[in-house]
């Protein structure tokens, strides 16, 4: 009967559950994608076309690059982005 009775006491905090909820999937998403190896592997090969463009400097080009790699080594360390780490 506890259980009943805590649920109905809870209820009218339903709605905000739900969107805690909702906010944790679209957080868990936006990092699976944010740290996906074939996203970032795409960024790097993008980078590269820039540089060679000549649309960015070399101290731009290193400095981009070492968020990238970080990124890629966060992602592998952490168990985020598990895409398939194809090239794009």
């Amino acid at each position: 009967m506890t259980g009943l009775l805590r649920e109905l006491l809870l209820l009218p905090l339903a709605p905000a559950r739900g969107a805690g909820w909702v906010v944790g999937q679209v957080v868990r998403e936006a990092e699976r994608r944010y740290y996906d190896p074939a996203v970032v592997r795409g960024e790097l090969v993008e980078l590269e076309r820039r540089l060679v463009g000549g649309e960015i400097d070399l101290a731009e080009f290193e400095r981009r690059e070492e968020e990238l790699l970080d990124r890629l080594d966060h992602g592998a360390g952490t168990g985020h982005g598990a895409g398939t780490g194809a090239w794009p």
